[in-house]
């Protein structure tokens, strides 16, 4: 499927950064360089739409395959494909790029930067999620960095300059570790390319030879924690979330509708192709703590899941700042992934070690669960970010105490908000409930108290989402919003028409994108 002689992957990697500068280079016409960008993203997402449905399910494993040369020394190449895993998450990446560009026609500063970088970010995470070259991936990953960066530290709010610099410390300090994780992976194996290292890497004894003279122990041992503490900041897990809701609560609209949907799924989905492959002999060696538990890497990870769900929904029941609820919120849902993630791990692991495991089927559903609800975190939280940049800009506050009754005045903006806090809630019927039931029924047999605990995280979603629910849209109308226009805009609600279409399609019929998920997922714990 070339477009322009040009393979349709590393078109949707590189078009966004041609696009961003041109975006950027254009006259300073805001309205120009809006309807240019909002050109720009919709053909982005019309191809990626496109490459999602001509990706064949019934046949997993990596398609619309490209291999070239890039840099022979180091044996990296430009090597990059998609599997159902990578599919549904270029497609959200694709989809939520016109939503973000169309909710910042509200930029009035700079315009052409902001919407150039946007697209730019656009770049960063398609190419992390095409890559199938870890030197391919590292590049993409670290690049998406970069332009979040700028987003928050030039058009945030009053503490942008605290929450972008606490960001890229975070951020920056997870991949130094990731970096030499790569590097001491790429080397010693000699390849860079993922599907070789997935075959080679778990099996590499040190006949051939290790890094610099270390064991084979210390350099897995290492390479392993560069992985897992950088994609722990990423997601992030428990304890490394407390970058989170700073960036989120002082991003503007879009910076923080691409940062919850699509880059938490960065941190995810490098657990997903390189830490649980990589490394299944690491998950499930024995560990000991304190001279009396025994557990394993996959059961400290299935730890720190059950307290990001439930430490989360309290940290986000205690807000009265509704960005900072929904930013909680991302630490909360996020937390199911990782557990979903968890089970997978030692399943793989087990597998690895004797050969089966018996826990396999239960690993295929929360992994199954677990992908599918980075899709669905992707489009709730993104809905929830919108609706609340849009209070925010016509109010400009973001204290639920100042806000009350609000519904009387926007009933429109009302309907769409319990709707989105819905889906996110996991009500029966929308789609957070088919994502978290099946991380649920998977984990459930696997880790049963630490299901049971993050049970309680789940009983606090409800609370408070409701309580956002009520701080906003109920009680008595504060009268200092009498003659404020507080009713949602024609332009937010095109915006997030598709979020919430797709959040019914999805909560009805998850079989859409869940049997493309499940062909790479089934696939991963049957030896592929």
């Amino acid at each position: 499927m070339p477009i322009l002689n040009i393979d349709i992957l590393s078109f949707l990697v590189f078009f966004p950064a041609i696009a961003a500068f041109i975006v950027l280079i254009l006259p300073q016409n805001k309205l120009l360089a809006r309807w240019a960008a909002l050109l720009f993203a919709t053909i982005i997402a019309g191809v990626s739409v496109a490459v999602y449905f001509a990706y064949n399910a019934t046949s997993p494993g990596y398609q619309f395959v490209i291999q070239t040369e890039w840099f022979d020394v180091l044996g990296a190449s430009w090597h990059i494909g998609i599997d159902g895993i990578s599919a549904t998450m270029v497609l959200l990446t694709g989809l939520l790029a016109p939503l973000a560009v169309l909710v910042s026609w509200e930029i009035e500063e700079n315009a052409n930067t902001h919407l150039a970088l946007l697209l730019f970010f656009t770049t960063g995470c398609m190419g992390t999620f095409v890559a199938v070259d870890l030197m391919v991936f590292f590049v993409f990953y670290e690049l998406s960095l970069v332009p979040m960066y700028f987003l928050i530290n030039q058009w945030g709010g009053p503490n942008r300059r605290y929450a972008s610099t606490k960001f890229f410390i975070y951020s920056m300090g997870g991949t130094l570790g990731m970096l030499l994780a790569t590097q001491l992976i790429g080397i010693t194996a000699g390849t860079f390319d993922m599907v070789s290292l997935t075959e080679y890497w778990p099996r590499f004894d040190g006949a051939q030879g290790a890094f610099l003279g270390l064991s084979v122990s210390t350099v897995k041992s290492l390479a392993f924690i560069g992985f897992f503490v950088a994609f722990c900041i990423k997601v992030p897990v428990w304890p490394f979330h407390t970058w989170l809701p700073d960036a989120h609560s002082e991003a503007p609209t879009a910076g923080s509708m691409l940062l919850a949907g699509v880059m938490l799924k960065l941190g995810a989905y490098g657990f997903l192709r390189l830490v649980i492959p990589l490394f299944p002999d690491v998950w499930v060696s024995p560990i000991n703590i304190l001279g009396f538990m025994e557990t394993n890497w996959a059961g400290i990870f299935a730890f720190l899941a059950m307290l990001g769900i439930v430490l989360g929904a309290f940290a986000a029941f205690g807000q009265t700042d509704i960005k900072r609820l929904v930013a909680y919120s991302s630490v909360n849902h996020m937390g199911f992934v990782a557990m979903g993630l968890a089970v997978a791990a030692l399943a793989y692991g087990q597998a690895f070690v004797s050969g089966s495991s018996s826990v396999a089927q239960d690993a295929i559903f929360a992994t199954n669960g677990a992908v599918l609800q980075m899709f669905n975190h992707g489009l709730s939280s993104a809905g929830m970010f919108l609706l609340a940049g849009a209070i925010y800009h016509k109010t400009h506050t973001r204290d639920m105490t100042q806000y009350g009754g609000l519904w009387v005045r926007a009933p429109i903006y009302g309907g769409i908000f319990i709707f989105t806090s819905m889906a996110s809630l996991g009500l029966p019927g929308l789609n957070g409930f088919v994502s978290e039931f099946l991380v649920v029924r998977g984990s459930w047999p696997v880790y049963t108290v630490l299901t049971l605990i993050a049970m309680v995280g789940l009983l606090f979603t409800g609370a408070y989402i409701l309580k956002g629910i009520r701080g906003v849209l109920h009680g008595p109308f504060n009268m200092v919003w009498k003659n404020t226009r507080l009713e949602i805009e024609t332009r937010e609600i095109v915006a997030i028409a598709p979020l919430m279409i797709l959040m019914l399609i999805t909560g009805l019929a998850p079989n859409w994108v869940l049997s493309v998920i499940n062909s790479s997922v089934t696939m991963m714990f049957n030896g592929g």
